[in-house]
């Protein structure tokens, strides 16, 4: 997230002083606070990695298979303590991705039909290309059926390297690659939904349908209180939980109804606290101008009464979709995902490991899928839909950021790591799937962010 233009240029003074000052401003975007960040996450991970090939490593990974049961007049769940990590805060992360997407569909990246079919066309190849790179090392072994992982890409972490270049890059290419992560991981749900489900329990989804519908009644009733909406997302949660369904899904289902204006206009504020504003300052003066101390009080509970209809106007001021991401945020950044890597992450990085990996199909399938197929799927269909005329080059941004959008979208570390738990059964081969996807997201990465610089310091170039 960009700094305020003052505090921008502070900073930007200082670089030319402070090595430190220029080293912070770089890693600032990995722990911005308004959106998700890739900071956090990225600590966790690295703190995961060095317990995990420790002595302690066997410990922790049993401290996070340990079971951890809810009961209820009868009723009880039963998950590891990693499983409840997945079930019951991932939905957390993807309520905000299913919030992201409903705005740039309503008044994002993806508003209108010409805008939206180049970060659409590039998704579209950002999925086949990698499933085909994936498909054609695994056809016909048992590891086939793990396509899903080079499916999605890992937002908090490609949005992170973007945001360095924030003043160097036009705006397009972050609302490009945003409008891209956000379909891309449509498609990551999509693929959990329908092939990582073994069965489906019809009444626990009747349950999910009746908190769906109860949400969509209050939102055509314009309630405001947000208990209900709590309270009916915990049963849409409960609901897809008890179904087989992945309760990720809960998430971005219950993300896709969040509105995304208003209820109140800035101008019709103005119009409605106009008046409440000039009882304020009357009962203010009336307050410090009184008699007696009960008359105070009388004049000082008018005044209440109108900053509480004022604060209530204010309030009706904020966008739904905005107020609650903003309220999320850093908890899925600082909390939700640290705690999904330190639970997920089991790589046990060795020489027997990374030998094995170098002859195995599913880590060349991963690597390559990920690495290879993203960019490549694409720059190679925003180029197509560009030269059929169905899209347009978004202004300012040049095939080489597009190349470099391509790039960070191959890091897959969240969703991939996600999908590889529910695609392999197998310890080894969830613990192959995840080193692979490592590899790949620091090829992507370094990939990604060499082409983004290459983009902006030519970009610097020509302003000059």
């Amino acid at each position: 997230m960009a700094n305020n233009p003052r505090l921008s240029g502070q900073v930007a003074a200082r670089a030319h002083h402070s090595p430190a000052a220029a080293l912070l401003r770089r890693v600032e975007p990995f722990f911005a606070i308004g959106e998700v960040s890739g900071g956090p996450l990225l600590i966790a991970t690295i703190i995961a990695l060095a317990i995990v090939n420790s002595p302690w490593g066997d410990g922790w990974t049993a401290a996070w298979d340990g079971t951890i049961r809810l009961s209820y007049t009868g009723h009880a769940i039963s998950r590891t303590a990693a499983e409840w990590v997945n079930d019951a805060l991932m939905p957390l992360f993807f309520l905000i991705i299913g919030t992201e997407v409903k705005r740039e569909f309503a008044k994002g990246s993806l508003s209108s039909l010409r805008t939206a079919i180049f970060p659409v066309a590039g998704a579209i190849g950002g999925l086949v290309v990698p499933i085909a790179f994936f498909v054609a090392f695994n056809a016909g072994t048992d590891t086939a059926h793990g396509w899903g992982v080079v499916a999605a890409m890992d937002t908090a972490f490609s949005l992170a390297i973007v945001a360095m270049f924030t003043t160097r890059l036009p705006d397009a290419v972050r609302a490009v690659l945003l409008a891209f992560a956000a379909i891309d991981d449509v498609f990551g749900l999509l693929v959990i939904a329908v092939a990582y489900t073994a069965a489906l329990e019809a009444n626990y989804l009747l349950l999910a349908a009746l908190g769906y519908g109860g949400i969509l009644a209050l939102l055509r009733l314009r309630w405001v209180a947000p208990v209900p909406y709590v309270l009916l997302g915990l049963l849409v949660w409960a609901g897809v939980l008890g179904s087989g369904v992945h309760p990720t899904i809960a998430g971005v289902a219950i993300g896709l109804l969040l509105p995304t204006r208003a209820r109140l206009s800035e101008r019709r504020f103005a119009e409605r606290v106009g008046g409440p504003l000039e009882e304020l300052r009357a009962a203010q003066d009336a307050a410090e101008a009184a008699p007696d101390a009960a008359k105070a009080e009388e004049h000082h509970h008018r005044a209440q009464k109108r900053l509480g209809y004022i604060h209530e106007m204010a309030a009706a001021t904020d966008e739904p979709d905005e107020r609650l991401v903003r309220i999320l945020t850093p908890w899925v950044s600082y909390v939700v995902l640290p705690l999904f890597a330190l639970s997920n992450v089991r790589i046990h990085l060795s020489a027997e490991a990374v030998s094995d990996a170098l002859h195995s199909p599913l880590a060349g399938g991963i690597v390559t899928g990920l690495a290879l197929g993203k960019p490549i799927g694409f720059l190679g269909a925003t180029w197509l839909a560009t030269r059929l005329g169905a899209a347009r080059l978004p202004d300012g941004v040049t095939w080489r950021m597009v190349l470099g959008i391509g790039g960070v979208a191959g890091i897959g570390f969240t969703i991939s790591l996600f999908i590889a738990e529910l695609a392999f059964s197998e310890a080894t081969q969830v613990e192959m799937a995840a080193l692979s996807v490592l590899v790949a997201s620091l090829i992507s990465g370094l990939f990604g962010y060499l082409m983004l610089w290459g983009a902006a310091s030519r970009r610097a170039d020509w302003a000059e």
